[in-house]
C-alpha cells in the first residue's frame, strides 16, 4: 500500500508541476489555459507537492487565495494520509 501512495504521489506531482508550467505559458501568450479547477484537483489527486513546486517556480498562483489556502491543505491531507498508511494499515 505504501509504494502505491508513494507512486501516486510522485507521478500526480510530476503531472501537476507540468500542467502549472505550461498554464503560465500559456497565460503569457494569451492562449488556451488550464482551468484553476483542474489544477486544484490534480493537487487533491496527489500532486499537491507538484503543485507547491510549480506554484513557486513558475510564479504562478500565488497571489490567489484559493491557491494559497487550498494547495498547502491539499498537502496536509496527504501527508496524514500517509502516515495512517505507515502507523495504522
Amino acid at each position: 500500500m505504501l509504494k502505491i501512495y508513494i507512486v501516486i504521489t510522485v507521478v500526480m506531482s510530476i503531472i501537476t508541476f507540468v500542467m502549472y508550467g505550461v498554464d503560465k505559458r500559456r497565460a503569457q501568450r494569451n492562449k488556451w489555459r488550464i482551468s484553476e479547477f483542474t489544477l486544484i484537483i490534480f493537487s487533491l489527486l496527489g500532486g499537491s507537492i507538484g503543485a507547491l513546486i510549480g506554484m513557486k517556480a513558475f510564479h504562478h498562483k500565488t497571489k490567489k487565495l484559493k491557491f494559497k489556502v487550498l494547495i498547502p491543505l491539499t498537502l496536509i491531507i496527504w501527508i496524514l494520509f500517509g502516515v495512517f498508511i505507515i502507523y495504522i494499515y
